[in-house]
């Protein structure tokens, strides 16, 4: 089973009514990775009215949910940016979103957006990607076949992961969990049955 997470770090900058929104988004796999992001950027901003924070765990064999409002009105900012997070489908995943007021409140609904949009385009430029267990396997072909086979592998989502060069090529593949033997037929296919693997 795969889940969608953060690419790497991104981060957003919003100005609302005066008040700047700053979001910062970020991949955790662990809720001690999480917390040192956020006591990273709450010493990064010190000086701020509010950090506001969510964290998502869950790669199948640890699960965390946390929310924090840091003194925001209870519901208004760690509660949307957690949302965020969770409509995205995302998982291990964390989210501070920086406000420095600007002497204008927005009231509840405002915050929630703010809040939520800030976070919203923190993540987008952090960029989505999919995790997946992967296996491996190893082909052998004769040097006519190179494109052939390298072709074949990355066309059905697998990746050549090392090559080894001798009498044959050697490839070393990395596939989805599953997916190896439908990629094997596939190649013994494609090549005519000149390949061999181990």
């Amino acid at each position: 089973m795969g889940y969608l997470t953060l690419k790497g770090p991104g981060s957003a900058r919003l100005v609302v009514k005066k008040s700047v929104f700053i979001g910062y988004a970020s991949p955790a796999n662990t809720e001690e990775d999480a917390k040192a992001f956020i006591t990273q950027i709450k010493a990064h901003h010190d000086d701020a009215t509010h950090n506001v924070s969510a964290y998502l765990i869950n790669d199948g064999k640890n699960f965390a949910v946390r929310y924090d409002d840091d003194g925001e009105p209870k519901g208004s900012a760690g509660k949307p940016v957690l949302k965020v997070i969770q409509n995205k489908g995302l998982s291990n995943v964390v989210v501070v979103v920086t406000r420095y007021f600007g002497g204008i409140k927005l009231g509840y609904g405002g915050l929630v957006k703010a809040y939520s949009d800030a976070a919203s385009l923190a993540i987008g430029n952090a960029g989505i990607t999919e995790v997946y267990e992967k296996e491996r396997f190893e082909v052998t072909f004769p040097y006519s076949l190179f494109h052939t086979v390298k072709g074949v592998v990355e066309n059905a989502g697998g990746r050549v992961v090392g090559e080894e060069y001798n009498q044959r090529v050697k490839f070393t593949v990395e596939t989805r969990r599953g997916e190896a033997e439908e990629l094997m037929e596939l190649l013994t296919e494609k090549t005519r049955g000149r390949v061999r693997f181990w």
